[in-house]
């Protein structure tokens, strides 16, 4: 009930717009106290302004923004120059999605004659975030490049413009303003630099620029190594090329850095295989994969190809192993029926497929993101609710972790496929 209560309390502007308001009422209570000593008849502590002002910070910690806007209002209305409770009310207004009104209370306070300057900045940062919440990306970046004129080293607004350049996926001025923010900051940013790089070069990729993709995507690798991301479509590009050699080459540079996401580079290896005359170098890439990664997943792929290259016994052997692995892997033990049926081992299928039974009543495959709890129906790379990049996870939906994965990772690699992880 009160997460909403929360999030406005965890934005350090709306801290210190309550700080200020504390102050500013126990200022109030002493100075009536003081001036109640000079007088017989004393005075109250609050005076109409104040009285409302503190009703409606009641009403924003009782999670009831309508009336706290009521109560704000008021104390404007007595009090005029209350800046902070008018940014307040502006604050609440764009919490319940009345965007036209928060704007006005952002524009009003800009235009006031004897201002601060620190207020306007503020006044402009705050009518940034009104026009975004409403979906004015254009006046959004245009509120908050004016700030970063007037606070170039503002790390809450370098970010913000970062969100939006991410949005319109302006990746150069993304990559820009986070060296900024890795520089203010001075924290390691390369991971989310690297996922700039790799998407402008996914952006030439699809607009068929092969050549200045590579280049970006060779970028994003330097810059982080981990970018797997880099590495899956670099090999992609190289592929399209009819350099399938390199294109094997650069997915297998995955198993040594980050063995758990080879499963990614797997159904790739279908359009290989059907393309390539050297099945050989799949089948070596496969085993090499296993002395690496040794899951269930990574020996059913292998057992795929074995299968597919009318190796039927050694293909049993790779399932045996994925089985051993995982004992409810229900692919594994399909994949197995279908070869004991092939060669005419009926009675072994039949067992085969007693056991695929047993481990049918499998949860569906579910992805979730470790910063802000976002459920996503597919993997993505960035989260598409706090926009965190590379905190999107498998949950554990009941699978047995093997490596820290969860088995059924065909799932996993066929939703990237067809067009899930970005």
């Amino acid at each position: 009930m009160h997460v909403q209560v929360w999030q406005y309390l965890a934005d350090p502007a709306n801290q210190r717009l309550l700080l200020y308001i504390f102050i500013a009422l126990i200022a109030g209570f002493l100075a009536g106290r003081y001036l109640g000593k000079g007088s017989s008849k004393g005075r109250p502590f609050f005076d109409k302004g104040d009285s409302a002002l503190f009703k409606g910070i009641q009403y924003l910690l009782s999670d009831d923004p309508d009336h706290a806007i009521e109560e704000f209002t008021k104390s404007v209305q007595i009090n005029s120059d209350t800046i902070e409770t008018y940014a307040a009310i502006g604050n609440l207004y764009r919490s319940k999605g009345a965007i036209d009104r928060a704007i006005h209370i952002r524009r009003s306070i800009i235009l006031r004659p004897n201002i601060d300057e620190e207020t306007k900045v503020r006044a402009l940062f705050d009518l940034g975030l009104d026009y975004k919440k409403g979906g004015f990306l254009d006046r959004s970046l245009e509120a908050f490049l004016n700030v970063i004129k007037k606070k170039p080293s503002d790390i809450a607004t370098l970010e913000e413009l970062e969100k939006i350049y991410e949005e319109v996926k302006d990746w150069e001025n993304a990559f820009e303003t986070r060296q900024k923010i890795a520089k203010l900051s001075k924290t390691d940013c390369s991971g989310i630099m690297a996922h700039h790089r790799a998407e402008a070069g996914k952006a030439l990729f699809e607009q068929g620029d092969a050549t200045r993709a590579k280049t970006f995507l060779k970028k994003a690798i330097t810059i982080n190594r981990q970018c797997i991301d880099a590495y899956l479509h670099l090999g992609d590009i190289y592929f399209s090329t009819g350099d399938t050699k390199e294109a094997m080459a650069t997915w297998k540079k995955i198993v040594s850095i980050s063995p758990h996401f080879t499963f990614l580079a797997y159904q790739r290896l279908e359009q290989v295989y059907n393309r390539s005359h050297d099945i050989k170098q799949i089948e070596l890439f496969l085993k090499d994969c296993a002395k690496y990664n040794t899951d269930a997943f990574t020996h059913l792929a292998l057992a795929r190809h074995m299968y597919r290259e009318k190796k039927h016994e050694e293909a049993i052997d790779e399932l045996k192993k994925a089985i051993d692995y995982y004992p409810c892997f229900w692919e594994a033990h399909r994949l197995m029926g279908e070869i004991l049926l092939e060669t005419g081992n009926t009675g072994d299928a039949l067992n085969a497929y007693n056991d695929l039974l047993m481990h049918l009543n499998v949860p569906y495959l579910e992805f979730q993101c470790t910063n802000c709890g976002f459920h996503p129906a597919t993997l993505k790379w960035q989260c598409p609710q706090c926009k965190k990049w590379d905190t999107i996870t498998l949950t554990d939906t009941g699978f047995k972790k093997i490596n820290g994965l969860s088995t059924p990772e065909l799932l996993l690699a066929e939703s990237y496929d067809r067009g899930g992880a970005e």
